[in-house]
């Protein structure tokens, strides 16, 4: 425990470890507890590619919200303003059923990524309980 008596160099102190251990397995009890077990974020749906020897077709209850690189937004190629595009959303998914409000957001290129979360932001504040990811090598069916 304290000390140990006895050989040449006389006196010799070990320190007592028991405690460190007991604050150490404090700690990793603490730790486990605040660490979250699921994963929080959202979710998001790729599309399907169709097969190769067929063109996709984008179906008429699909909704495809455009950010271009310039920050200007469409809703299947009509033009909104980054003000309306939460009110033009509800409108749209207002009539439709709780698994059915799904819609899909598709950027340029060289659109920076703010426009974007911007967009997925105000769609998922929306009724859009789902946000694909939409891009060119999907819509060709690659």
């Amino acid at each position: 425990m304290a000390i140990q008596l006895g050989g040449k160099g006389g006196a010799m102190s070990e320190p007592n470890v028991v405690p460190l251990i007991d604050v150490l397995l404090v700690l990793i009890i603490i730790f486990m507890a605040i660490t979250p077990t699921t994963p929080v974020g959202l979710k998001a749906q790729v599309p399907q590619p169709a097969p190769p020897n067929e063109k996709p077709e984008m179906q008429t209850r699909t909704i495809v919200v455009q950010v271009a690189r310039d920050g200007g937004l469409k809703i299947n190629e009509q033009p909104v303003t980054w003000s309306t595009l939460g009110t033009q959303l509800v409108a749209v998914f207002k009539e439709r059923a709780p698994g059915d409000r799904v819609a899909f957001i598709k950027g340029d290129k060289d659109v920076p990524y703010l426009y974007v979360a911007r967009a997925i932001d105000i769609m998922s504040a929306s009724d859009v309980e789902m946000v694909g990811l939409l891009t060119k090598k999907v819509e060709e069916g690659q």
